[in-house]
């Protein structure tokens, strides 16, 4: 792909013009239901119902606006991190509440979120480069950091990586989004069509691991 045109980051999205979101709206449709290659700008603008010119000068290039959606779709997400942070209860309590919440937004997007997966799937070195760096690293750092801080307050093991927390937690959701049709077939799974279910138990074995006390 070519040079991707500097565009603003995820926390600007939302100061587009109504037009460029317009474009955003119908890119991700496009984008979600077909993949980057099979879609094309004049697709994009026909269902946007603006001109290619439009979309070429909100967005510089097709893979500028594809980061675009990208960047949009994390944005949306953004807001669930705010469970991990609220006033007046303890930590299991919070990661429990987030843990819920991350897997109900998963499941009830799942256009946008395959369009995600796709592109974690099939990135190359400087595609997961751009990915990190303009779309999901602001949140995945900001995860990282929550976690850090409930080290630092004596809330978690200090010695825990908090990194591979957050991948473990956020891994876990999308891979019940993606073998939920399989999931609810096998033998001795009962949480493929209980996602809270799925949360609790998730977050009892990261709290408390799978030894057994004493």
């Amino acid at each position: 792909m070519n040079e991707v045109k500097e565009k603003p980051g995820a926390a600007e999205v939302d100061a587009y013009s109504e037009g460029a979101r317009n474009i955003l709206q119908a890119a991700e449709q496009l984008f979600a239901g077909q993949g980057f290659d099979a879609v094309s700008i004049q697709a994009v603008a026909q269902n946007a119902g603006v001109s290619k010119a439009n979309v070429f000068h909100h967005f510089g290039s097709k893979e500028g606006l594809y980061l675009a959606v990208l960047r949009s779709v994390c944005q949306r997400a953004a807001p669930l991190l705010q469970t991990l942070v609220k006033e007046g209860e303890d930590f299991p309590a919070r990661l429990d509440h987030f843990a819920k919440a991350h897997v109900a937004y998963l499941l009830a997007h799942p256009g946008t979120m395959r369009l995600l997966l796709r592109e974690l799937l099939e990135s190359d070195a400087r595609r997961g480069q751009e990915l990190a760096e303009q779309a999901v690293g602001e949140n995945f750092t900001r995860l990282i950091g929550i976690l850090r801080e409930g080290q630092r307050r004596g809330e978690l093991r200090a010695v825990v990586d908090p990194a591979i927390a957050a991948a473990l937690l956020v891994g876990a959701d999308m891979f019940l989004f993606q073998a939920r049709p399989v999931l609810r077939h096998l033998k001795g799974v009962g949480f493929a069509d209980a996602p809270e279910r799925y949360s609790e138990g998730l977050v009892d074995i990261l709290l408390h691991g799978l030894l057994a006390q004493g």
